[in-house]
């Protein structure tokens, strides 16, 4: 079982940047693909990037990622990071990480994000 332990949340003000964090309980190259995912109230859980175990990236398919958010990977440290720059109010949302391992799926509890204007 893959344990997800994310970190790097917080407040900012419209137009700062965070760099979030997730640490993977085992080596992250021998897990598939590795996600972030953000939740915000009253919304569904939607896909922000995902990085797989060869380094392939994909992000989502909108605007609210395109040039402001990158995915990176630490395999020295089993950890992915989500660098979000630019960020807005409508950022705002709890940051989930996720391992897709062995055809099982694995979350984190989240990072909260506030993003004040």
């Amino acid at each position: 079982q893959v344990q997800l332990v994310e970190s790097g949340g917080g407040l900012v003000q419209a137009g700062g940047s965070l760099r979030l964090s997730c640490a993977a309980s085992e080596s992250i190259l021998s897990i598939d693909v590795m996600g972030w995912y953000r939740q915000a109230p009253g919304k569904q859980r939607e896909l922000v990037a995902a990085i797989s175990s060869g380094g392939g990236t994909k992000y989502e398919d909108g605007d609210f990622v395109r040039g402001r958010m990158t995915i990176s990977r630490d395999n020295a440290k089993n950890t992915v990071y989500l660098q979000m720059n630019s960020l807005k109010p409508e950022d705002t949302a709890v940051y989930y990480c996720k391992a897709e391992h062995l055809a099982m799926d694995y979350w984190g509890k989240g990072t909260l994000v506030t993003v004040s204007s």
